[in-house]
């Protein structure tokens, strides 16, 4: 687990995949705010803990997104912002 030290193949349009990390966090907040909706709607504070998951994902998915969208530009010679 972790990176190989290859790099990653793109896609022949020549747009960079999206990291399979954010893209894995991003699958998990969408499934913990169906689960928080649900838990609300059946009357359980269980979706709090949802809720919070949910926070935890989503503030993941940004990471992951930002840290290859960083690594490809660095790569590619340019300036990050």
């Amino acid at each position: 687990m972790g990176d190989t030290g290859t790099t990653a193949q793109r896609p022949p349009t020549g747009a960079d995949p999206m990291p399979r990390l954010a893209l894995f966090a991003l699958v998990v907040c969408l499934l913990s705010v169906t689960a928080a909706v649900v838990s609300f709607a059946n009357g359980s504070w269980l979706g709090v803990v949802w809720v919070l998951l949910t926070g935890l994902s989503s503030n993941m998915a940004w990471y992951y997104f930002r840290r290859d969208r960083l690594r490809a530009r660095t790569a590619a010679g340019t300036r990050a912002r």
